[in-house]
C-alpha cells in the first residue's frame, strides 16, 4: 500500500533476466559437472579427487544459490534500495557514493554504492551483494535496469542534498 507522500511508491525494479538467468545457473551447474566427472574419471591422485570434488561440490551449491537468489528482484523507492524478500540493501538517506564507471569494483551489468552505515555481509549470486559498507548490485541483471535504478539513485541523491 502506498503511503499519501507516495514513499513506498516503487519507482523501478532490478530483476534477472531469464535468459542471463538460466546461462549463468548452466554454466555453475555444467562446472560443477565437468569437475565431478574430472574427479571421477581421470584425476592424478587422491588429494587432486578431493579438491575437484570440493570444487563440483561448490560450483553446484553456487548455481543453486543463483537460481534462488535470481528469483527476488530489487526495488527502489524514494526512501530505499530494497529486496522483495523484504531486507533494505540501502536507505537514500545513508547511501554516500555510487560508482558506475568502467573501472569500478562492480557486478556486470551493475554499480557500486556506498553507505554512511555497515550492514550485515550478505550474498545473493547474481543479484546483489554487500560487505560491510559496500553494496554491489548487478551479475545477470538487465544493464537498461541498473542503469536507470543508478539515474534515479543519482537524482535522490541531489535533490536529499538540495534540501
Amino acid at each position: 500500500m502506498t503511503s499519501p507522500n507516495g514513499a513506498d511508491e516503487i519507482l523501478t525494479i532490478i530483476e534477472a533476466s531469464p535468459a542471463r538467468r538460466m546461462m549463468g545457473v548452466a554454466m555453475l551447474v555444467g562446472l560443477g559437472g565437468l569437475t565431478l566427472y574430472l574427479a571421477m574419471t581421470s584425476a592424478p591422485g587422491f588429494i587432486w579427487q578431493l579438491f575437484l570434488l570440493a570444487v563440483s561440490g561448490g560450483a553446484i551449491w553456487i548455481g543453486y544459490r543463483m537460481w534462488q537468489a535470481t528469483s527476488l528482484r530489487l526495488e527502489l523507492t524514494s526512501e530505499a534500495l530494497r529486496c522483495s524478500d523484504g531486507e533494505v540493501l540501502v536507505r537514500i538517506a545513508d547511501l554516500e557514493a555510487l560508482d558506475r564507471g568502467a573501472f569500478a569494483f562492480k557486478p556486470s551489468n551493475g554499480f557500486l554504492m556506498r553507505s554512511t552505515v555497515a550492514g550485515p555481509r550478505r550474498w545473493y549470486p547474481g543479484l546483489w551483494w554487500r560487505m560491510g559498507r559496500r553494496i554491489g548490485v548487478g551479475g545477470v541483471t538487465a544493464g537498461s535496469q541498473t542503469k536507470t535504478a543508478s539515474e534515479i539513485m543519482s537524482a535522490l541523491m541531489l535533490q536529499r542534498d538540495a534540501g
